[in-house]
C-alpha cells in the first residue's frame, strides 16, 4: 500500500474518527472520579476489543483503572512475535471537573476548529490509536513487532498508580510513542523538562508582637529569607526554575508568626540539573537563630533529553516525508510520560497527538484535518520502526 493510500483511507473516515472523538469528549474523567474513570475505561476497552486487540483492565484501588491492549495482526511466518513490542502511551484523564460541559459543549466552528474538555489533552488521541488499529486490520498491513497500548487514569496527577506499570511495558519495548499534544503547528517533542514538588515548613516561636517581640522568632520572617535564597537557585540560561508558589503562615496580625510553610516547584531540561537543584532545596539552612526548618519532597519526573529521542525523531522525520509531512521538533516545561521512558533509555517520542492549542484552557481545540495526516504517520511509524 502506497502512503497515498493510507492517507486516503483515514480522509475517507475522517468524519468516523470526529463522531467517536466527540464521544469520547462528552464522557467526563477528571483525575480524581474514580467511578467515571472506571466506567470510561471499559468503554475504551470495549472498542479496542471492537478493533482487533487483546485488552486486559488493570484495576486500580485509590485511582481509575488502566487499560493495557496488545496487537499482534498476522505477518508472514509469525516473525512479529518474537520482536520486542512498540509501546503506545495515551492518558484518559483530564484536568476538567465534572460540570464543564456544560459551559464548553463539544462544537466544531467553522474553521474546522473541534472544542471541547479534553479535547486536545488527550481525549482526540485515544480515537487516533484505535482508528490506526482498525486500519492495520482492515488494511491486513505487515507491521514487524507486537503493538502494546497503555490508557492510564493519572497522568494528570503525576501517574502515581501507572508509573511502575509503565516502566514494567517500557523495559522490554523496541521503542515508545506519546501520543500527547504536539507543540503548536503539529511540532513534536524531543525534550521535556522534567519536574518536582517539594514543601518547606518552618518552626519558629510564638510571641506577642506588641509587648515582647524579642521573645518570639518570625517563622515568617525566616521563609522570607528562604524564598530569596530558593528563586537564586533559578538558572535561566540553563533553563532550570525554582518556585515557590504557595506560602502560608501566622495566625493574627499580632501574633509573632511560629509557623509558615511553602509550596515550591522545580524544573530542569537535564538530570545533572534536577540533582543540582535537588541537591540546593535539600541544604537549605536557617538564618534566624532559633529556627528550624524541614524540607520533604521530590522530583516527579525526570526530564525527557533529546539523547533518548533525537534518533527516533530522525527517523520519524524521514516517515513523515513520505507522506508529504515536514515534521520539526521542539522541546516543552511540562513532563508526561514519557519522561519515565526516556529516562530508562528507550527510545521515545513524544507529541504525536492531532494539533490543535490550548490545553488545559478555555480554547482547548484540535484542528479537524489534519486527524488523517497524524493517524497516517502513527500507521506509517509503526509499519517501519
Amino acid at each position: 500500500m502506497s502512503y497515498q493510500n493510507l492517507l486516503d483511507y483515514f480522509a475517507a473516515r475522517k468524519a468516523e474518527i470526529l463522531a467517536t472523538i466527540e464521544a469520547l469528549v462528552t464522557q467526563e474523567t477528571p483525575s480524581s472520579d474514580k467511578p467515571r474513570l472506571d466506567a470510561f475505561a471499559e468503554f475504551l476497552a470495549g472498542r479496542l476489543r471492537q478493533a482487533g486487540a487483546e485488552v486486559t483492565i488493570i484495576p486500580v484501588a485509590e485511582r481509575g483503572n488502566h487499560v493495557r491492549a496488545t496487537f499482534r495482526p498476522t505477518a508472514p511466518e509469525g516473525a512479529q512475535d518474537s520482536a520486542q513490542p512498540a509501546l503506545i502511551l495515551c492518558h484518559y484523564d483530564t484536568v476538567w471537573p465534572v460540570g464543564s460541559l456544560a459551559t464548553h459543549p463539544f462544537r466544531v466552528d467553522e474553521q474546522g476548529r473541534a472544542y471541547g474538555p479534553g479535547i486536545f489533552d488527550m481525549q482526540s488521541s485515544l480515537a487516533l490509536v484505535e482508528y490506526v488499529l482498525r486500519a492495520v486490520g482492515d488494511l491486513q498491513l505487515p507491521l514487524p513487532r507486537p503493538v502494546t497500548v497503555l490508557m492510564t487514569s493519572d497522568e494528570e496527577v503525576g501517574s502515581p498508580t501507572s508509573r511502575t506499570l509503565i516502566e514494567e511495558e517500557a523495559r522490554h519495548s523496541a521503542y515508545v510513542l506519546v501520543m500527547e499534544s504536539p507543540l503548536p503547528g503539529g511540532v513534536l517533542k524531543t525534550a521535556r523538562k522534567g519536574g518536582g514538588s517539594f514543601v518547606l515548613e518552618i518552626e519558629g516561636r510564638a510571641a506577642h508582637a506588641g509587648v515582647e517581640p524579642e521573645k518570639g522568632i518570625s517563622a515568617i520572617q525566616e521563609l522570607a529569607h528562604q524564598i530569596l535564597r530558593l528563586h537564586s537557585f533559578t538558572d535561566l540560561e540553563k533553563g532550570s526554575t525554582v518556585n515557590v508558589g504557595v506560602v502560608q503562615g501566622g495566625t493574627v496580625s499580632n501574633v509573632v508568626a511560629a509557623h509558615a510553610t511553602a509550596h515550591i516547584d522545580l524544573r530542569a531540561w537535564t538530570q545533572e540539573e534536577a540533582d543540582r537543584l535537588v541537591a540546593a532545596v535539600q541544604g537549605l539552612q536557617p538564618v534566624l537563630p532559633g529556627a528550624r526548618i524541614q524540607v520533604r519532597g521530590g522530583w516527579n519526573r525526570p526530564p525527557l533529553e533529546r539523547s533518548a529521542t533525537g534518533a527516533l525523531f530522525e527517523r520519524a522525520k524521514a516517515i513523515g516525508a513520505k507522506l508529504g509531512l515536514d515534521l520539526q521538533e521542539g522541546g516543552t516545561g511540562g513532563g508526561s510520560d514519557g519522561n519515565f521512558t526516556g529516562a530508562l533509555g528507550i527510545p521515545t517520542l513524544d507529541g504525536l497527538g492531532v494539533p490543535g492549542h490550548g490545553a488545559h484552557a478555555d480554547h482547548e481545540h484540535i484542528e479537524v484535518d489534519r486527524i488523517p495526516e497524524r493517524a497516517a504517520l502513527l500507521t506509517a511509524l509503526l509499519l517501519e520502526l
